[in-house]
């Protein structure tokens, strides 16, 4: 390895740069257990009690030995069937709309289409049968990857949500063209729709921009969590190597042919986080960080709280009560100050579905149990006001809150933008169905009128590749960042680039949902024209706490300038995933967690930039320049983005110049047009 990938890391100011944990799990965190918590045979099994319904969760729910096949204690429901004159209509539109539609022809596109007709109409007149026809459809296409075409498609699955999709979609058009593209693989990927952005911003952008907010050399500490995972139902001594799915439970399975690995007590590459594993990291956090006897200034949290099941195998039950444990150990074991928390897409029932309020048939409130169980729990722990608490339960667990700083935090609900949704496949050539972003666009335009920086926390990255965001809402999301960086999202004025555009842009967007650590850069006028003048905002994609899958442990901590907040210097630390399993069989050490990296000293020996200028788009566009002209470069930010792990190759050939384009591309409508 090169000098350049040796460089010497310090730690954030007054925390340690290692910290080896305890190897007995710490059995004060509960008045109780349903199990032996000292045993290292055996994941630990609290008796949890929600504070908001003061339920106590059954042992059942979270015993690997006892895993639910199915909930049938839940209502699933379904759309209403159509009148038959309303039948009438509808057909004939969908006729026209397929024989309008310029991709029709003898291919698999075509079919897609036309098949997702015939689903439509037995959405609408018998939607009780659609699950079955569903699963009879992906048995014989051999569509599910498990081979468990009831279990993903049934109707105790994703079997009724997408009934409600198709009964509005309009499956011949652009709805059933992204359904087809996203969801299938069948048809090509459509262009983003075109925007008509005339009446959506209430203000022209200001010219010329409002002066910069001036540093005050104060530094504020902020904690970045993602993606803990949490697997009460992981199983110690199950097979960590298995076939399919995710790893570490009772019933996984191993091929013939396969090295079996025995689970570990602190989890494994292809598993979900056990207890042990989320409290040893709670436990580093504050040590690492220098927090011990003060706190952070905020935290935040971009999502994804609930362990990867089969969908089958999950419930409503099972989310609340993955809510309850992680914000109430966050509570107890880390000085968090305030955390500001957005909802990931395992973090809902069914996973990764969330439906628009527009949506009709009665179901338009189908998903506020979660929403206001969410807001519930985060005003309890005295994270946001009772106010921003019931913006959150009417708003998809989305919300602002206004610090007294001068810091305005908006959080989104991504899964309106998130491919596997089903609800996002009608009305998609809206962009915004759900309403989420008008609402983003009139809080930062409230920002803008009270001269505030703002915060954007979501939890799918908008860009960066084309396997999880949708083109066309992504492509709005981009113009909404446009219009209101730098003076909002971002910080002040671009004047000459070497000189005063250092100090540009507040890195104001913060996603997780990946697993890895990555960064996205958002340019001017669509990304016409990439370079460091026109780079404006930056969104960091957090690491995740989980292993899943094949990477180290990770979490982040920014050091942010109290006056500007922008990003001085980020301090990623990690635990080796590989050495997990010679912590078994003794009760002396957990997991040693490390400081992996500062992203300042990691990179800023490649550009010229002053001590004390921040983290901010231009930075990152100049390092990218580096990286063009340096392939060690990108090894290093590959390296560091799958967390020093084993299980991961150089970034060689055409990876080079591929992750250097998903650097710069915020949208996913940019990634197809200059990536794919």
């Amino acid at each position: 390895m090169t000098s350049l990938l040796a460089q010497p890391i310090t730690a954030a100011s007054s925390g340690a740069t290692a910290y080896t944990a305890p190897g007995v799990f710490p059995t004060s965190l509960y008045e109780s257990y349903y199990n032996d918590a000292t045993a290292t045979s055996a994941e630990p099994q609290p008796v949890i009690s929600d504070p908001v319904t003061h339920k106590i969760y059954p042992y059942w729910l979270t015993n690997p030995e006892t895993v639910p096949g199915n909930d049938t204690w839940e209502a699933h429901p379904l759309p209403s069937p159509a009148a038959p004159d309303q039948l009438i209509d509808i057909a004939y539109n969908q006729i026209l709309s397929i024989a309008n539609n310029s991709v029709f022809g003898n291919d698999t596109c075509s079919r897609c289409l036309a098949a997702l007709e015939i689903v439509k109409f037995v959405a609408l007149t018998a939607p009780e049968q659609g699950s079955n026809l569903v699963v009879r459809v992906c048995e014989y296409f051999n569509f599910s990857n498990t081979g468990d075409c009831g279990g993903y498609y049934g109707q105790y699955s994703l079997g009724p949500d997408i009934m409600q999709a198709l009964a509005l979609a309009d499956v011949g058009g652009y709805d059933g063209l992204a359904a087809c593209a996203y969801l299938i693989g069948a048809c090509p990927y459509p262009a983003a729709s075109p925007l008509n952005l005339t009446n959506w911003f209430a203000k022209p952008k200001p010219n010329p921009l409002p002066p910069p907010k001036q540093p005050t050399g104060e530094k504020l500490k902020v904690l970045h969590l993602s993606d803990l995972h949490i697997d009460p139902r992981y199983m110690i001594g199950a097979e960590a190597n298995c076939t399919y799915g995710y790893c570490c439970r009772a019933n996984s399975v191993l091929e013939p042919d396969w090295t079996s690995r025995s689970a570990p007590r602190y989890g494994s590459f292809l598993c979900d986080s056990p207890y042990p594993l989320i409290t040893a990291t709670f436990q580093a956090i504050p040590v690492l960080a220098g927090t011990e006897n003060s706190s952070f200034n905020f935290s935040i949290y971009t999502g994804d709280l609930v362990s990867h099941d089969l969908l089958n195998e999950l419930s409503r039950e099972y989310t609340v009560y993955t809510e309850t444990v992680l914000y109430d150990l966050m509570k107890r074991m880390i000085n968090t100050g305030p955390v500001y928390a957005v909802p990931g897409n395992h973090d809902t029932y069914q996973s990764g579905q969330n439906s628009p309020y527009n949506i009709g048939n009665g179901h338009e409130d189908q998903f506020d149990w979660d929403y206001e169980h969410l807001a519930d729990l985060w005003e309890l722990e005295e994270w946001i006001s009772p106010e921003a608490a019931q913006q959150a339960r009417k708003n998809y667990a989305a919300y602002s809150v206004q610090r007294q700083d001068g810091l305005r935090i908006v959080t989104l609900n991504t899964d309106f933008w998130f491919q596997p949704n089903v609800f996002n496949y009608f009305n998609l050539s809206s962009s915004d169905n759900s309403g989420m972003l008008r609402w983003l666009t009139d809080e930062l335009q409230d920002a803008e009128d009270a001269e505030e920086r703002v915060w954007i926390l979501g939890h799918v990255p908008s860009g960066w590749d084309d396997t999880d965001p949708i083109a066309n809402p992504t492509n709005l999301f981009y113009q909404i960042v446009d219009r209101y960086s730098p003076h909002v999202i971002a910080g002040k004025s671009k004047k000459r680039i070497h000189e005063e555009s250092k100090a540009d842009s507040v890195l104001g967007i913060f996603f997780g949902h990946t697993h890895m650590d990555m960064l996205t850069v958002y340019y001017t006028n669509n990304a016409t024209v990439l370079s460091a003048d026109t780079a404006q905002t930056v969104a960091w994609i957090g690491p995740s706490v989980v292993p899943v899958t094949n990477y180290n442990v990770g979490f982040r901590v920014y050091e942010v300038d109290s006056g500007t907040f922008e990003v001085l210097d980020s301090y990623t630390y990690y635990a080796d995933v590989n050495t997990f399993p010679d912590l078994d069989g003794q009760t002396e050490f957990g997991p040693t967690f490390e400081l992996e990296y500062s992203a300042r000293e990691a990179y800023g020996a490649t550009i010229q930039w002053g001590a004390n200028d921040p983290l901010n788009a231009t930075w990152w566009h100049l390092v990218t320049e580096a990286m063009e002209t340096n392939s060690t470069l990108v090894q290093m930010f590959s390296n560091y983005q799958y967390k020093s792990s084993i299980r991961y190759p150089p970034c060689t050939g055409i990876c080079i110049p591929n992750k250097i384009c998903s650097i710069r591309s915020g949208s996913a409508s940019l990634y197809l047009q200059n990536c794919a």
